[in-house]
């Protein structure tokens, strides 16, 4: 078995003090009694209280949510799709134009996405609103959707919807019965994928985003501007929390579908 090293310890150690340590400071700063983010006055949880009644960030909210659910479920279907003709169907003509159109996002600065969209919607006179920043997430998103479910039917066995076909399926009914739960884990990773990226997305959403419509990136970005205050450090506390329920879940999830795997291959050997 082999022992860290004396070195390998100290760069972990300043690696995770690094990059955890602001975040233990914001989550007991969100208990500070003070306004004073700087000045502890004494433990308090009036700020999650006052929080839960600052309707600008509830609506903020309300909206990221509604804007990250959409958003990652056309992105996933439209993904799948693409991941789908990319893989299945070899070589025809556009291949390249249409693989580099679903790629492009990967590559492209997100300002010159967003203000190309912002042109976009004044050109043909959509409103900016939550409808915007929906199709403007979906479209940066649908490319990161694609590259999860493309390296899942790479390693498909193409077999097994051959067999499908043989037995009286459609192509349709193939795929839904059979290609669809197989690759289901690599779609469900592209959703959560893209539900994530849309949660965390400030930069396009601030281009597509109107005055009936402001996403809680935007929010807590424009009340930074004018100095961190404490119902900022409650906010992050909640997120922060929800992650972390959340990793642990889906860690404790997917040890519980390896062990039991495990214990179907060894009672089919024995």
């Amino acid at each position: 078995m082999n022992r860290l090293s004396g070195f390998n310890v100290v760069s972990l150690t300043l690696g995770f003090a690094f990059l955890y340590i602001p975040m233990v400071i914001l989550v007991v700063y969100s208990f500070n009694e003070s306004k004073l983010v700087t000045v502890w006055a004494g433990f308090s949880t009036k700020w999650y209280g006052e929080l839960l009644q600052n309707e600008a960030f509830l609506d903020a909210a309300w909206v990221t949510l509604q804007v990250a659910f959409f958003s990652s479920t056309i992105a996933t279907v439209l993904g799948t799709m693409a991941a789908y003709v990319l893989v299945r169907r070899g070589r025809f003509p556009g291949r390249t134009l249409f693989s580099g159109m679903i790629y492009a996002p990967l590559v492209m600065p997100e300002v010159i996405t967003g203000l190309s969209l912002l042109l976009l919607f004044i050109s043909i006179g959509l409103d900016r609103g939550v409808l915007t920043i929906v199709l403007a997430h979906t479209t940066f998103a649908m490319c990161y959707v694609s590259v999860v479910v493309s390296s899942r039917l790479v390693t498909f066995d193409q077999s097994l919807e051959e067999a499908a076909l043989d037995l009286g399926a459609s192509p349709f009914e193939a795929f839904r019965l059979v290609t669809l739960p197989i690759i289901a884990p690599a779609v469900i990773s592209g959703w959560l994928l893209a539900f994530t990226l849309s949660l965390d997305d400030l930069v396009i959403a601030s281009f597509t985003a109107g005055p009936s419509a402001t996403t809680l990136p935007i929010k807590i970005f424009s009340s930074v501007r004018l100095g961190v205050s404490p119902e900022i450090n409650a906010l992050s506390t909640i997120i922060i929390a929800i992650v972390t329920v959340g990793v642990i879940t889906a860690s404790l999830i997917s040890k519980r579908q390896i062990s039991k795997r495990e214990r179907d291959e060894r009672m089919a050997a024995g």
